[in-house]
């Protein structure tokens, strides 16, 4: 039996690595040519150290406590020398992934499809040519073909599949944009850089809200997509706004998820003056049915800038401080040069 380690680097790096029954993390790792941190090797001088962020391992009683002390070992702190895991493990490694000889991976996709699902939102899927695993709620680099930029997109598929499927916003002038829109075939080759990101599903022990903004739906969806698929009896609601009611997308799957999914709930927010919905507004103000609990809460938030900060602000001035928070904030790119004399 073997289990899959992911070492996240503090530059954003994710490297996944196969872990045999009674091997530890530092060999394993090392067997797939990737240096982790190492003075001894025997659990003395504390050099491998990282947490554990997920997952279930023996350590063993051969370190001493100067290299690992009983409060370090409560918070989940590991030594990677003597961490041997009985489960799939999420490893936080506290140096950059170039000190370890490795970086992103580069894997070659083909287009499947390209669907203009609304005025302003893009779903591109891809075919892998190889497998690449991610943790649910992650990202990659695609390279823009025709031209030496990437830009940065999460997962709205899950892992453990070659299908990948991403929520692309469709940005006048962009550089991604422009070639889906106009160029973009299916067959074409892409390639794919990661996986990256700390904005990925923790062990869910608690309720959670998701709030997302526009197309940061799409890591939310791969996120529901792997609680479904592992089960969940925890209160999970969802709290998605956009601007215009047609920027509303991936609704069926969301009714979806309600239906199949136990304890999930949803609502919709448009905070357009022209539009009818019947939530009009911003994701702040409709969080009556947001399962809160005082802080008892694991809340994933994903949208643009001001959206991330008028959350963050919402929870100051209700003085609630969530058992943890995650937030990713999205940019769009700026149209290139080319694309402006274009």
């Amino acid at each position: 039996m073997s289990y899959n380690i992911a070492l996240n680097f503090e530059d954003g790096v994710t490297r996944f690595v196969s872990c045999n029954e009674g091997e530890t993390v530092l060999d394993a790792a090392y067997r797939s040519q990737i240096n982790l941190p190492m003075d001894c090797s025997d659990g003395v001088c504390g050099t491998c150290k990282g947490a554990c962020r997920q997952g279930e391992f023996d350590m063993g009683d051969e370190y001493i406590d100067e290299a690992l002390s009983d409060e370090e070992a409560e918070q989940g702190m590991v030594l990677t020398c003597q961490m041997v895991p009985s489960s799939d493990c999420v490893v936080e490694v506290p140096v950059a992934s170039t000190m370890c000889k490795t970086g992103n991976a580069e894997v070659a996709g083909t287009v499947a499809e390209v669907n203009l699902i609304s005025p302003t939102s893009i779903e591109l899927k891809i075919t892998a040519d190889e497998d690449i695993a991610f943790l649910p709620g992650q990202y990659v680099n695609i390279q823009v073909p025709g031209s030496e930029e990437t830009r940065a997109y999460s997962f709205s598929s899950p892992p453990g599949s070659r299908d990948l499927s991403f929520l692309i916003r469709n940005v006048p002038g962009g550089l991604m944009s422009s070639w889906l829109v106009g160029e973009a075939r299916t067959g074409d080759k892409v390639t794919l850089t990661g996986p990256m990101g700390s904005f990925y599903l923790r062990p869910v022990e608690r309720s959670i809200l998701m709030l997302a903004g526009g197309t940061g739906l799409a890591p939310m969806l791969a996120k529901l997509e792997y609680l479904k698929a592992n089960g969940c009896d925890q209160p999970t609601h969802l709290v998605y706004g956009v601007s215009n009611d047609d920027d509303l997308v991936c609704l069926d799957i969301l009714d979806r998820f309600a239906a199949e999914l136990d304890n999930f709930s949803y609502v919709t927010v448009v905070s357009g003056e022209e539009s009818d919905h019947p939530r009009k507004g911003y994701v702040t103000q409709h969080m009556d049915e947001a399962p809160v609990n005082d802080g008892d809460v694991d809340v994933y938030l994903c949208g643009p800038p001001p959206m991330v900060d008028s959350v963050l602000g919402f929870f100051r001035e209700k003085g609630i401080e969530p058992n943890s928070f995650h937030y990713e904030k999205f940019t769009p790119s700026a149209p290139s040069a080319r694309e402006k004399v274009a």
